[in-house]
């Protein structure tokens, strides 16, 4: 087996960018790469997020996964135990130590690299995998510093290799379809949009050892922000062509008093018990951060994982002509709904999912939900993926999407740090957003 020399140690802190892409390296905006008539996936992390990217890819014509990396050795035997099942051959395993993916990225049948690990592991094993040569897609967020961010961007275009965060939200039903309701003016000129992750997650502190409970939880320990800003935002951010004729530009953040960890800890653990040992929460428990593009529109941004509150992304996008908002779903459409001071919702919306459902959720949208995941939007994002590297087709969403969704995070808390100053929002894209088309509508 062909072997590619890969330096062990993280890659070099980069503090200074230019305006300009670096000498050797090109935009990688609307990338389109030779068509691979076999997908050949290497995985790293699989215990979580990891094991249902594994089904779907075992599901999917023209994909195979050759390798897994993986700390925890029961995950490794359920992943041969299910290829097998399955029909596919015994991908190869690697692990137990953290750094066994560095022999992994050392074969040369591995075309995509699927990274499914804790949040602070994402882009240094990304910028390791390009380095490598091998096409990434990581889960969120993709970054957790803005140097980070810059990283996975100029690796990307040194390199040429594609580079996709996972951002399943953006291939819900709802989502498809309020893209396709924008791109075809129902709303008029876009104006303002709201998106949230809140989703109460104080049970994950009862996870023990090396698992999301514990990693995650320290997060809240540490930082005070948005620290989990894309699942809500990736779509929005579509709506308004978000590098591709707008930015994002500046941003300002506020965080409420960080009480529903502490109070948790208290009540369902030990006094001794690690969480209770946590002398001060940083992180509030609510997080509202505000953003401001380039063509002036506003973007309002929350998240909270602590607080008892129903789930909610919010999904709300206004426009001259209308607004569309999530949770529970409903619409006005001046001129086409009875009236601009009532929502259209529950059954009277069946005519305008009939009308503006995606293509691709017409066409995929009964296998996905059958498929599972997520109301089917893990399995759609993994074969639309699939689709477009098989058919030389450019991804859905690129690495300055990544960058410039996931930077909202550390610069929350910069915003936060410098008592909730606005801070500037770096352009990823280095000027190529006044020139990029949108994302369009696969027909």
């Amino acid at each position: 087996m062909k072997k590619t020399s890969l330096k062990k140690s993280a890659s070099k802190k980069i503090v200074t960018r230019g305006a300009a892409t670096r000498p050797g390296s090109k935009s990688v905006a609307g990338l389109v790469v030779q068509p691979m008539k076999k997908i050949r996936a290497g995985m790293i992390g699989f215990a979580g997020r990891g094991w249902g990217h594994f089904k779907n890819l075992l599901m999917l014509e023209g994909a195979e996964v050759t390798a897994v990396c993986e700390m925890k050795a029961d995950a490794l035997e359920k992943a041969t135990k299910l290829a097998v099942e399955k029909g596919r051959p015994k991908p190869a395993l690697y692990g137990p130590d953290r750094n066994d993916y560095l022999r992994m990225l050392e074969r040369d049948d591995i075309d995509i690299v699927v990274i499914a690990t804790d949040w602070n592991t994402h882009a240094p094993m990304a910028v390791q995998a390009m380095r490598a040569g091998k096409h990434v897609f990581l889960e969120v967020p993709a970054a957790v510093t803005t140097d980070q961010c810059w990283e996975l961007v100029e690796s990307a275009e040194k390199t040429g290799l594609n580079c996709m965060m996972l951002e399943n939200v953006c291939y819900g039903r709802e989502e498809l379809m309020v893209l396709n309701m924008v791109r075809q003016g129902l709303l008029g000129t876009l104006l303002h949009g709201e998106a949230a992750y809140i989703h109460d997650l104080r049970s994950q502190m009862n996870d023990g050892g090396n698992t999301i409970g514990t990693w995650r939880t320290l997060h809240y320990a540490e930082r005070n922000g948005n620290l989990y800003p894309t699942h809500g935002l990736g779509p929005i951010a579509q709506y308004m062509n978000i590098n591709r004729g707008d930015r994002f530009e500046r941003m300002v953040s506020m965080s409420s008093p960080a009480e529903g960890r502490k109070l948790y800890a208290a009540k369902n653990f030990p006094a001794d018990h690690k969480w209770n040992k946590i002398k001060k929460w940083r992180c509030g428990d609510m997080n509202s951060s505000l953003i401001r593009t380039a063509l002036g529109r506003t973007v309002l941004v929350q998240w909270d994982e602590t607080s008892p509150r129903p789930y909610t992304r919010l999904n709300l996008i206004q426009g001259t002509k209308g607004c569309w908002a999530g949770y529970p779903d409903r619409l006005v459409v001046e001129g086409r709904t009875p009236s601009t001071h009532e929502w259209v919702q529950g059954d009277a919306l069946k005519p305008w999912y009939d009308e503006f459902d995606h293509p691709l959720w017409k066409r995929m949208g009964d296998e996905a939900v059958k498929a599972g995941g997520h109301g089917g939007m893990d399995f759609l994002m993994m074969w639309r993926l699939v689709y477009c590297l098989r058919n030389g087709e450019p991804l859905d969403q690129d690495v300055y999407d990544a960058a410039a969704w996931s930077v909202i995070r550390p610069l929350s808390e910069e915003s936060i740090r410098k008592g909730n100053a606005p801070v500037e929002i770096p352009d990823f894209t280095r000027g190529r957003w006044k020139k990029t088309p949108p994302l369009g509508i696969v027909r």
